[in-house]
């Protein structure tokens, strides 16, 4: 799949991208930095392009995650890829009330990778990350949507 990837018009790969990092500007980025010899480079090319991201742009790729405990209905790359990152979440009520709290509190969605753990994990995680500033909370933040599009962009170019 990363031949192909490689192969794609720019436009393409773009599109490809935003599936990962819904953030023009670090899909632009990692697209002209094709090709890439094997999934890793894409990787450290997309961590290397988010890290240049301004709070703004990270806000905008914040944005297109569903809450966490809500299944994205779409029948997108983005969307298959979100219900099966939050396949272990349950106890969707309380996590209602926690994330409708977190959103009054920083004005955004939580944001958790959700891969790799289950409900009561990511509800924990909710409640104690309620304790944060929002300076703290802007980086915790930025390291998970960091973590959430390493993921994705290796299932773009392995699945």
């Amino acid at each position: 799949m990363l031949d192909e990837f490689n192969a794609l018009p720019a436009a393409d790969a773009e599109a490809e991208l935003l599936a990962c990092c819904a953030t023009p500007a670090w899909a632009r980025r990692v697209a002209a930095a094709r090709p890439f010899p094997d999934a890793d480079a894409l990787v450290e090319e997309g961590e290397r392009a988010f890290d240049a991201l301004g709070w703004d742009e990270v806000a905008t790729a914040v944005a297109a995650h569903p809450r966490i405990g809500e299944r994205a209905a779409g029948a997108d790359r983005e969307s298959a890829w979100s219900r099966a990152e939050q396949a272990a979440v349950t106890a969707a009520d309380v996590l209602a009330e926690a994330n409708a709290e977190y959103e009054r509190r920083f004005g955004m969605v939580f944001l958790i990778r959700a891969t790799g753990r289950d409900g009561e994990e990511i509800l924990a995680a909710l409640r104690e990350r309620l304790g944060n500033d929002e300076a703290t909370e802007r980086e915790v933040v930025r390291g998970q949507l960091r973590e959430i599009v390493a993921l994705r962009l290796r299932k773009l170019v392995t699945a």
